[in-house]
């Protein structure tokens, strides 16, 4: 009979185990999305080179490409949680893997048509949305350019979700530095017409980021074709055989996952609009303060995305104890990578709002001391943010997405954008309000999404969800 000494030895093993292998697993996915979000940064800086307008035509034009991508991410994203159950359950079920990632990207294909209807008609979307003509006619070209590259940029992700599963994301990593440096490049040269080739200005950053995303779509290819561990799976065989039981398992999966991410993304950019009511220093400020919030946010949910495997991996496995311990570390791993970046901004506002701001001009005085005071409230928040994404990542690896669907709604549309809105237009509070209202709307999604995860995983209810 095993003693308590050994009964607790063997538990911290446990631990030490599962934590080594998020570890291996998110590391390389958490940089991933760290240079994956620096692409739009150098997108925004090389832009801005041309002049205010086409970068207020790139912004524009990019909340409409948002949108189409949001139809697109809810199917890619449902592959990862079906291929880590699979996997847990029969680390030898190569069939049914291969059909899950086949059907996502048969789904990518069929809403291809859709998605190009959408950014054919972004001029036309952005004119009834009341935008400046002189931006809507930058913006549509500027979009059409982009499309191209939506299927490749799906088709990407559903191939980076099938290496994790299997524990591949190094090499996916050197990819995404590879194309981001490309990227980088490719704007050098089509934006500004360098080494003898037309000068394409805005167009061209949109034709640069199709042709990057083709290439990494094609790496990733290439890279499954010749790894040990990926070749055995045969992903494209059967390519244009269909199996609708498992193309509906993926929408019914992707959709919920897609509309609480579009939750989310709509919440920050409806609070511009509110800032927009209180003044143009105060949306400077904000887009600052919501760009380091944004870098903050990559590594959780990097390491997020590499907990929901793990969390899948176990499920599949019927192994709740294992469930437990990797949705207990991811949310554990996700709040330390957020504070890394939140205590310094904390103690430091000042020089962070330096970084983006000359402090030493006049006319920058007032939207630095305004990002300052945003960036104390936004460290706050980082809090709830690391966990609300890692709360629903676990919840992604046990198939659970519709319940999560509502909660994000709930907290973030009748808590957090209500509460935004009174506070920053209605409260001494002013722009600062705004902020407080994100807070609240984040702490409750994460209150909401940690309560559903604990709900579905204790051990009296564990195995309830499937």
């Amino acid at each position: 009979m095993e003693t308590p000494v050994a009964a607790q030895r063997g538990s911290r093993a446990a631990w030490r185990a599962e934590l080594a292998a998020l570890l291996a697993l998110g590391w390389p996915m958490a940089l991933t999305q760290i240079i994956q979000y620096s692409v739009l940064t150098v997108d925004v800086l090389m832009i801005g080179r041309l002049g205010p307008e086409p970068l207020a035509a790139s912004s524009l034009g990019l909340v409409i490409y948002f949108a189409a991508w949001l139809i697109g991410f809810g199917p890619a994203m449902a592959v990862s949680p079906v291929i880590a159950q699979t996997l847990g359950a029969d680390e030898n079920n190569i069939d049914d893997v291969r059909l899950s990632v086949r059907m996502g990207l048969w789904a990518i294909a069929l809403m291809a048509p859709l998605v190009a209807l959408i950014f054919f008609m972004t001029e036309n979307i952005a004119r009834a949305l009341g935008q400046p003509a002189e931006l809507a006619h930058l913006a549509g070209p500027y979009v059409i350019a982009l499309a191209p590259g939506w299927m490749f940029a799906m088709g990407t992700l559903i191939l980076r979700n099938f290496l994790a599963a299997i524990g591949e994301t190094r090499w996916p990593l050197v990819i995404v530095i590879g194309t981001t440096l490309s990227n980088a490049a490719l704007n050098w040269l089509l934006i500004y017409g360098n080494w003898g080739l037309p000068r394409l200005e805005l167009v061209g950053a949109g034709v640069a980021s199709s042709i990057v995303n083709m290439l990494g779509f094609l790496a990733l290819v290439a890279f499954i074709r010749i790894d040990r561990r990926a070749r055995r799976f045969d992903l494209f065989r059967d390519t244009l055989k269909p199996d609708w039981p498992r193309f509906r398992e993926v929408f019914r999966l992707g959709w919920p996952i897609g509309v609480a991410i579009a939750f989310e993304g709509m919440l920050f950019n409806a609070c511009v609009f509110l800032m927009g009511r209180i003044g143009v220093a105060e949306v400077a400020a904000y887009q600052v303060a919501l760009n380091v919030a944004s870098i903050a946010f990559m590594a959780p949910l990097g390491l997020s995305m590499a907990g929901g495997v793990r969390v899948g991996l176990a499920a599949g496995a019927g192994d709740w104890p294992r469930v437990r311990r990797a949705a207990a570390l991811t949310i554990g791993l996700a709040i330390f990578a957020i504070m890394i970046v939140a205590i310094p901004v904390i103690v430091f506002p000042e020089f962070v709002a330096g970084l983006y701001l000359d402090r030493s001009e006049p006319e920058n005085a007032a939207v630095v001391m305004l990002v300052a005071k945003f960036l104390v409230v936004a460290a706050a928040f980082m809090l709830f943010d690391a966990t609300q994404v890692s709360s629903a990542q676990a919840l992604r690896g046990l198939k659970d997405v519709r319940a999560p669907m509502i909660i994000t709604g709930l907290a973030y549309w009748a808590i957090g954008f209500p509460a935004a809105a009174f506070l920053g237009l209605g409260s001494p509070l002013g722009s600062a309000g705004v902020w407080w209202g994100l807070l609240l709307g984040l702490f409750a999604a994460a209150a909401m999404l940690a309560g559903r995860l604990y709900f579905l995983t204790h051990p009296g209810r564990a195995g309830a969800v499937n």
